[in-house]
């Protein structure tokens, strides 16, 4: 059984009063999977455990943790062990290309023998960053792809401004898909990523009344194609502009899709469950 829509605005109303406790018997089987939360950074230092409680309470037990380079595999590894329900990917994010050394694949190739992960991220490519170095992002991220493609990994991938390029680094290759986190391409983009196997993430930003190329996307793909994330703490949802974001607010991005298309929240609390599960091979 999961959340009716009545449900999902009630416990919407008790996050934003600061009560993200139990409601009901029925609000506690809901289960939804945050597939972009980073709860190893700082911003979580002073109160992580409690974010996570708060999490729990709204039926968020499941959370993805990427990181973002060479630099943080250790944290991410090990906030993953002291916490369970969280699940790390590895990887090299690029807009700190300029952080990355050469090796660092090599050492990423040899962190996946030793670590278990549920995917290669986050990677990608952005060229929105200003004086980004297209050139060196797209060879650590085409090296990436290769170790996702050796290691039978999925992959999270960052992309602004790229998706071209980035489709064009996909095809040929023999990948076990991914999710496309914070999605805000085309719909001719997104049926080439379909044919690639991905799926797309939808977080905070849906919930904005302005986000309307997102929320005609939100409505156009196929719900099968969609997962939720959070991208917390960064990317908070219009209820809390200003504030840090947490995975506690996931459901919020539930009620909006649940405003927006047919099928109810209960029907895409369970299907986007269900594609985040099947897509990173989570329990």
């Amino acid at each position: 059984m999961f959340f009716s829509r009545g449900l999902v605005l009630c416990m919407m109303s008790r996050i934003r009063a600061g009560r993200p406790g139990p409601l009901t018997g029925a609000a506690k089987v809901m289960q939804l999977v945050d597939t972009h939360c980073h709860i190893d950074v700082e911003e979580f230092a002073h109160d992580r455990q409690e974010v996570l409680e708060r999490a729990h309470a709204a039926g968020v037990c499941t959370l993805v943790v990427p990181s973002i380079g060479a630099f943080n595999w250790a944290a991410v590894h090990a906030v993953c062990e002291r916490h369970p329900g969280l699940y790390p990917a590895y990887g090299l994010h690029p807009v700190y290309a300029a952080r990355h050394h050469p090796e660092d694949v090599a050492r990423l190739d040899a962190w996946l023998g030793e670590h278990a992960a549920v995917a290669v991220g986050e990677i990608g490519l952005d060229h929105y960053v200003p004086d980004a170095d297209r050139a060196r992002q797209r060879t650590l991220f085409e090296a990436q792809l290769e170790v996702a493609a050796q290691r039978d990994l999925p992959v999270l991938l960052h992309v602004r401004k790229a998706h071209d390029e980035v489709l064009a680094c996909l095809r040929g290759r023999r990948l076990r898909g991914g999710i496309v986190h914070a999605f805000n391409g085309s719909l001719q983009q997104a049926e080439r990523y379909l044919d690639l196997g991905f799926r797309f993430g939808f977080g905070g930003m849906l919930t904005h009344p302005r986000s309307r190329h997102l929320r005609m996307l939100a409505t156009r793909l196929p719900l099968e194609a969609i997962v939720l994330e959070t991208d917390a703490p960064d990317l908070t949802g219009h209820a809390h502009r200003g504030a840090r974001n947490e995975p506690a607010w996931l459901p919020e991005v539930l009620a909006t899709l649940a405003e927006l298309r047919p099928e109810g929240a209960e029907t895409i609390a369970a299907v986007t469950t269900r594609n985040a599960k099947e897509c990173l091979g989570l329990p």
